[in-house]
């Protein structure tokens, strides 16, 4: 999953640094993710991994570092797979 996310990461998050060269807890406003980005990358992830971002997960902290986005990610799906 974290292979999958780097690769959104990569095309959505319009970063001026290569996706590859950060630490999955990497800071990724620090290394240029823009609010906008973070947007275009939450629905690159929820078309991706079929799952919706509830209101409580829409704050920087969810989209801070690749560690924060894999973790809520994995999240969703368990929840989306449990209510299938």
């Amino acid at each position: 999953m974290s292979a999958d996310i780097r690769t959104l990461l990569a095309s959505h998050g319009g970063l001026p640094v290569d996706v590859a060269t950060l630490a999955d807890d990497a800071d990724l406003y620090g290394a240029g993710l823009s609010s906008f980005a973070s947007v275009q990358l939450m629905l690159a992830l929820e078309d991706t991994f079929e799952i919706e971002f509830p209101d409580r997960m829409l704050n920087r902290r969810t989209f801070a570092s690749i560690r924060s986005i894999t973790d809520a990610v994995t999240e969703l799906v368990a929840e989306r797979e449990a209510a299938a």
